[in-house]
C-alpha cells in the first residue's frame, strides 16, 4: 500500500462528478444519492436519516461500531429580499465570503429549476478613492437580468430559495485539484474510496464500520449530532479540511503551520482522544505516512467535537486535509494528501480490534 497510488480514473471521475454538483446545506440529498451510488459495490446497507446524513455500512450487525466521517454540504446564499428593480440582497447558509462576491457567477435554486445571476459591484471609475467601500452583506447584490421584482418572481425566485457558485473541478499544474466545496466534499470521497479499498483488499474487519457522510456541518454540526445518535459507535475517526498557512496574510503564529503537499493533518484538542489519536500517530510513522500536527484551542470547529461529545463520550479523533484559500469558489488540495489521508484511515482501520475501549485507566 505504501507507494501503490489509490486514485483511479474511475475515483477521479466521481470525484469530480460529486464536487460539481451543488449540495447546500439543507439541500444536500442530490449529492447524497451521487455518493451513495458510488459506495453501493462496497457496503452491505445503508442508513439514511431525516435531514439527509447517508452512511453506508459494513458489517450492520456487529456490536462494536466504528465511524468514519466527511461532511456533505457546502457554503451557500439565501435570497434574503428583493428590490423594486429586480435586485436581490442575501444572508449566509454557512460561512460564505462576501469578499469574494463581486463578479461572480450564481445559480439561484428554484422549483422551475436554477435561475442564473451575477453578483454586481460598481465600475471602478464610480467608486471614491479615498474612502473605498468593501464588500459586505448590505452592499452585495445578485443580478438576474430583471427590470423589477415582479419579473425576479417570474423566474421563479423568491425569498428563502438557495444559491450556490456553479465553478467547477480543475486540476492546476497536474496534481493540485481545485475546486468550490472541496469543503468538504473531498471528505465524503477519501472515506468512499476506504470503503472501495477495504473491498478490495478483501479486509475483513472485527466490527461493524459505519461510513458517515452528515449534512449541515456548515451551519453547526448539526448532522453529524443527528447521526451520533443514531449510530452510538464506539470510535469515530473524522477528516475535514484545514488551513494551509503559507499563503500571503496568514499568521502563522495564531494559525500554526501547515502546508498542502505535507501530508495529513493530525489535529491535538480536548475532544480528540489521546490514545486514539496516538493510535493513528503510530500506524502513519509504521507505515511512512508523511503527515503534520495540528494544535486547536477549545474546540476542533469540525464534526470531531459533535461526535466527541454524544452519547456518554465517543474516542474521537481528526484527521486533516490541508487546503488552500477555504471558502472560496478555488479550495485547492494536493493529490498526494488525498491519497495519503486515504491511506492513513485505512491503515488506522486496520489496527482497532473489537472491544478496544481507547480507556485512560486500563
Amino acid at each position: 500500500m505504501a507507494n501503490k497510488k489509490i486514485l483511479t480514473k474511475k475515483s477521479l471521475d466521481f470525484f469530480e462528478k460529486y464536487l460539481n454538483n451543488a449540495s447546500p446545506t439543507g439541500y444536500e440529498w442530490e449529492g447524497q444519492k451521487l455518493w451513495m451510488d458510488y459506495l453501493k459495490p462496497y457496503v452491505d446497507t445503508f442508513i439514511t436519516d431525516t435531514y439527509g446524513t447517508a452512511v453506508g455500512v459494513i458489517n450492520p450487525d456487529a456490536k462494536y461500531k466504528v465511524v468514519i466521517e466527511g461532511h456533505s454540504d457546502e457554503i451557500s446564499w439565501y435570497v434574503n429580499y428583493i428590490t423594486d428593480n429586480g435586485l436581490i440582497y442575501v444572508i449566509r447558509n454557512g460561512g460564505s465570503d462576501h469578499q469574494i462576491a463581486p463578479s461572480k457567477w450564481v445559480n439561484i435554486h428554484t422549483k422551475k429549476g436554477i435561475v442564473e445571476g451575477i453578483f454586481g459591484w460598481p465600475a471602478i471609475h464610480t467608486r471614491s478613492r479615498t474612502k473605498e467601500e468593501p464588500p459586505k452583506l448590505d452592499n452585495i447584490t445578485i443580478d438576474v437580468g430583471a427590470k423589477n421584482k415582479e419579473e425576479v418572481e417570474k423566474l421563479g425566485v423568491h425569498v428563502g430559495c438557495v444559491i450556490t457558485y456553479p465553478d467547477g473541478f480543475k486540476v492546476l499544474n497536474k496534481d493540485k485539484f481545485v475546486c468550490r466545496a472541496i469543503d468538504n466534499r473531498a471528505g465524503g470521497f477519501m472515506i468512499a474510496e476506504v470503503a472501495r479499498l477495504i473491498h478490495e483488499n478483501k479486509k475483513k474487519l472485527p466490527f461493524g464500520l459505519y461510513i458517515t457522510n452528515s449534512v449541515q456541518e456548515e451551519i453547526g454540526l448539526r448532522g453529524a449530532e443527528m447521526i451520533t445518535n443514531r449510530i452510538k459507535p464506539d470510535v469515530a475517526i473524522i477528516t475535514d479540511v484545514c488551513h494551509d498557512t503559507t499563503t500571503p496574510m496568514i499568521e502563522k503564529k495564531t494559525q500554526g503551520h501547515t502546508e498542502i503537499g505535507a501530508g495529513p493533518v493530525i489535529s491535538y484538542a480536548p475532544a480528540v482522544q489521546n490514545k486514539l489519536r496516538e493510535r493513528i500517530i503510530e500506524t502513519a510513522e509504521a507505515k511512512k505516512i508523511p503527515f503534520q500536527r495540528l494544535a486547536a484551542s477549545r474546540s476542533t470547529g469540525t464534526d470531531t467535537d459533535a461526535f466527541a461529545y454524544s452519547n456518554g463520550g465517543v474516542a474521537s479523533a481528526l484527521i486533516s486535509l490541508p487546503l488552500r484559500y477555504m471558502h472560496t469558489t478555488v479550495e485547492t488540495v494536493h493529490r498526494d494528501d488525498v491519497e495519503n489521508v486515504i491511506r492513513l484511515m485505512y491503515e488506522t482501520l486496520l489496527t482497532i480490534k473489537s472491544g478496544e475501549t481507547f480507556s485512560y485507566f486500563e
